[in-house]
């Protein structure tokens, strides 16, 4: 759609720009929190057999440290946890790493289907040179990047306050002529006894690493979404604008426009192919957070009555922003794409069509059809991520905790 004679300081169409900046500002925070635990996936030109083991072995290590926090855990609420309190105290906890673990191993093995929607991601920056469009792409990108800190502030400060301050807080426990830590994650003495020095203190410390990984592959999968679906909200939105200048044509566009309407449609397949493989990427990881905040939000409610007098409040308090924020974004982000997909079949309509022909015409009803038809963002093709579905969750939440209170009290 670009036309071939033009020059950057006199056009808003530029003929050469550093599209790989441009790139970097959409991918660049996810791939360094994806790299650091392993799952980003290379490039076809590096994929070597010897890499490929390289990475599995590494996917194998991030989660033996993951589960580092969740076998230990599982004896210890099987065989010493007797009282009902305790025992939902630990479920908490328990279910989130089962949770991290699940959605780290879902990355790892859509991992192709990632460095698909990557390089997607490349190819189109790399072809948007009209002005408006990157700005657009920009602004988007620029977004993303927001939720990703947001999302990996309260990931990583609800694991300082669970895995260090709150133990601490609680001061060193005197048993048995032993002076020990208290464990986040208590182990059971069947597997070895951490009321010893130094037993105590490795536990301790490399929990709080074995946190910090977990809460990075948390921190991965929100940025993931938010990466990719903001990628097809900002993409919708260029098309939108090429949709405007479709019957008078842009700087950029051909001067025929029947190849206008080719190009259009082309695009509008190729975004909404993009969306479906998100979609496939993402569906599982976002049932896991679904059905999992649903049962972690009521759990963290419960420990926030529970522990108020304790002080241990702020902390339950500070995860539960956590878990709302993530699920937040996961429906959130659903609810963007699917309005914009909509706004595609707005826009068509609205513009005026009745001055092309009768034959190209037609183009735009079937763009019409397939806007309000579209892919959806989905949590394991159940349940449709949009801000109804959060407030369902969030309904669902409160109302297993009225129940919990009942029947333990």
């Amino acid at each position: 759609m670009r036309k071939s004679s033009c020059t950057q300081n006199s056009n808003p169409v530029a003929t050469v720009y550093d599209h790989e900046k441009y790139a970097r500002l959409s991918i660049q925070q996810i791939r360094w929190i994806m790299k650091s635990i392993g799952i980003w996936p290379n490039s076809l030109k590096s994929s070597s057999s010897i890499k490929k083991y390289v990475r599995v072995l590494m996917n194998i290590i991030y989660l033996g440290i993951m589960a580092f926090l969740f076998i230990p855990g599982v004896f210890y609420v099987v065989l010493e946890v007797e009282d009902i309190y305790n025992t939902l105290k630990f479920i908490g906890p328990l279910s989130f790493c089962l949770m991290t673990i699940m959605k780290y191993s879902s990355l790892a093995f859509c991992r192709r289907d990632i460095r698909v929607c990557i390089e997607h991601i490349k190819i189109d920056w790399r072809n948007t040179w009209y002005h408006d469009d990157r700005a657009i792409m920009t602004k988007n990108a620029e977004f993303g990047r927001r939720l990703i800190v947001i999302n990996g502030f309260f990931a990583y400060s609800g694991a300082i306050f669970f895995h260090i301050a709150m133990p601490i807080s609680m001061g060193k426990i005197t048993e048995s002529n032993l002076t020990y830590q208290p464990l986040p994650y208590p182990v059971s003495r069947i597997i070895v006894d951490t009321r010893h020095s130094p037993i105590n203190e490795i536990f301790f410390w490399t929990q709080f690493v074995s946190a910090v990984v977990s809460q990075t592959a948390v921190t991965a999968t929100c940025g993931l979404i938010a990466v990719l679906a903001v990628h097809a909200y900002s993409r919708l939105e260029v098309l939108m604008q090429w949709i405007v200048h479709l019957v008078d044509g842009r700087e950029d566009f051909s001067n025929n426009v029947d190849e206008r309407l080719a190009i259009i449609v082309r695009e509008h397949v190729r975004i909404l192919c993009f969306i479906e493989l998100t979609e496939k990427i993402l569906h599982k990881i976002s049932l896991v957070e679904v059905v999992g905040n649903t049962l972690n939000i009521c759990f963290l409610g419960y420990y926030t009555i529970t522990e108020w007098e304790n002080g241990f409040a702020i902390t339950y308090i500070i995860l539960l922003m956590s878990f709302v924020f993530n699920l937040f974004v996961f429906c959130y982000i659903g609810e963007l794409v699917a309005e914009q997909c909509k706004r595609v079949s707005e826009v068509s309509y609205m513009i005026d069509w009745y001055r092309l022909s009768e034959r190209k015409a037609l183009a735009i009803i079937l763009m019409i059809a397939m806007s309000n038809s579209s892919v959806k963002l989905t949590a394991g093709n159940i349940i449709e991520l949009s801000m109804i579905s959060f407030g369902d969750v969030i309904k669902t939440s409160i109302a297993y905790l009225n129940m919990l209170r009942t029947l333990t009290t």
